[in-house]
């Protein structure tokens, strides 16, 4: 696309670089793209003429200029790669969302089922959500090809990468929340769940806060280059990663420590029952904690730059149905939710037939590791909320 003005050539984006607007007879300079930077190592120039006819073609051309092989079917492999990782982390947060709000919707329509423990996965499933919403804005402005792309201030740019920042140590930070919670029923006999909710709240919603801002006033003054999408200075960007790689250090131990103390628990059953019954009762419940303590994040917390593509992959594409499977597990195979739903059917059944007789069974699907929770009386007096750990 070649644009003239009157006083020359306005700016351009060429869905790699900014062309800054020139005068007619100009020549102008831009440096490679950060990302082909960060590929080659190479920080190479192209150049642009502002001519009657409008901008000139790039030279040299951005292979040349930036160190890229054209020869190299690498490069052609990697590009194809990140596309399918695109589309794959796609379907993965749009099928995420939908169950997301589904289950999200269960919880706050059925009053028997407010308590604590459902109370913080509501939030929980908020922080997937938003995580979801913020990827599909993300992508929207950075992949846009409006020549806008290039305005100067773009402040609108920069507020979705803070937001897009936010929604993620928000969703890592309600992860740890779970496992505080879980591990806070096994070892400690009695405490205050109105006030731990509080405290858990401001945890998962105010830390990430804090932390967020820290990073944009930082990169604001260090740097303050493009939309905030590349970060090529680590230290700066050591002041999200930081807090997160915590967070799932933390729950990687609390993780350990709960099993530790299922499988003790489970020992001393053993003398009331099959032994490999109460094991299978313990992998099952590891295989439900996983997703909800997030601790498949500690493969590649510390990977090597090496394994980027495997790591983009684990927590892209995997990591977009990780909403998704916190939704099934812990809200539509939940007996608890199922008995409510089944009550409420049967309910309008016999509303609409009430001649027929329906027995209510509640056997109706399995409660699968569930939150114990220790009860306030306003919450025992709601019958739903019953206290289970596996």
């Amino acid at each position: 696309m070649l644009l003239l003005s009157p006083a020359g050539c306005e700016g351009l984006w060429d869905n790699m670089s900014c062309w800054p607007s020139a005068e007619l007879g100009w020549t102008v300079e831009v440096g490679c793209p950060r990302f082909l930077q960060m590929l080659t190592g190479r920080n190479g120039s192209m150049f642009r003429n502002c001519t009657r006819g409008g901008w000139s073609e790039t030279f040299p051309t951005p292979d040349v200029a930036c160190g890229i092989d054209v020869n190299n079917l690498s490069n052609e492999k990697r590009h194809a790669y990140l596309l399918k990782l695109k589309v794959m982390y796609t379907v993965g947060y749009s099928s995420s969302l939908v169950m997301l709000l589904v289950a999200l919707s269960i919880l706050c329509a059925f009053r028997r089922l407010h308590c604590t423990r459902n109370y913080i996965h509501m939030h929980l499933f908020v922080s997937f959500i938003l995580r979801a919403l913020s990827n599909f804005i993300k992508d929207a402005v950075l992949f846009s090809d409006d020549a806008a792309h290039c305005d100067a201030p773009r402040v609108g740019c920069k507020l979705v990468m803070v937001f897009f920042q936010y929604c993620i140590v928000a969703n890592y930070a309600w992860l740890l929340v779970e496992g505080l919670y879980l591990h806070a029923l096994l070892v400690i006999s009695f405490f205050s769940e109105r006030k731990c909710l509080q405290g858990f709240v401001a945890l998962g919603w105010g830390s990430p806060a804090i932390f967020v801002t820290s990073w944009a006033i930082t990169r604001h003054f260090l740097e303050d280059v493009g939309c905030w999408d590349i970060n090529a200075n680590a230290s700066i960007w050591w002041v999200i990663r930081g807090p997160v790689i915590v967070s799932i250090l933390i729950n990687f131990i609390l993780f350990i420590n709960i099993l530790r103390i299922l499988m003790k628990k489970l020992r001393t059953q053993e003398a009331r029952g099959n032994e490999g019954h109460h094991y299978k009762r313990l992998a099952k419940s590891t295989l439900l904690l996983i997703p909800l303590f997030g601790v498949h994040y500690m493969v590649f917390a510390f990977s090597p730059e090496d394994a980027m593509e495997i790591q983009l992959f684990f927590e892209l594409a995997l990591g977009s149905f990780q909403g998704l499977v916190v939704a099934v597990l812990y809200c539509f195979l939940n007996g608890e939710v199922q008995l409510e739903v089944q009550k409420k059917w049967q309910q309008w059944h016999l509303h609409e037939l009430p001649m027929r007789p329906v027995a209510l069974s509640s056997s109706f699907g399995t409660n699968g590791l569930t939150h114990g929770t220790k009860a306030s009386p306003s919450e025992q007096s709601r019958g739903t909320c019953r206290a289970s750990v596996i």
